[in-house]
């Protein structure tokens, strides 16, 4: 899971969140038998997923995640969105609306999206 604040807060000075949110919650989720790791600063949990040390990683906000996944993935990434009441999967890169009907869309992404909401 990524941090909110810069350096994981530096415990309370960049904010508290990770403090009194993030860990309490991680340790309830490592409680029921999910397997988590302790906040990682963003600027290096993708590192840490690129190389294979996580399966997954949970962002704190949009563009934590995205900037990251459209330069691992452009064609690739998907966003999963969960919490609401329905689970819903979108291409990481948006809708192209000013490439319609031009012949120029690559699928990848949406194909991917597609998927992964079949599994779901």
């Amino acid at each position: 899971m990524a941090v909110l604040n810069p350096h994981a807060g530096e415990s309370g000075l960049f904010g508290d969140e990770e403090i009194h949110v993030i860990r309490p919650t991680l340790k309830q989720l490592a409680d029921q038998g999910i397997a988590t790791q302790s906040p990682l600063p963003s600027d290096t949990v993708f590192l840490k997923a690129v190389c294979g040390e996580l399966n997954a990683v949970v962002i704190m906000y949009h563009d934590q995640g995205h900037i990251a996944t459209k330069l691992l993935g452009f064609f690739e990434g998907v966003t999963i969105t969960v919490g609401l009441k329905t689970t819903y999967t979108t291409p990481a890169h948006g809708t192209a609306y000013d490439i319609i009907g031009q012949g120029k869309a690559n699928v990848g992404a949406m194909a991917k999206a597609f998927e992964l909401c079949v599994k779901i």
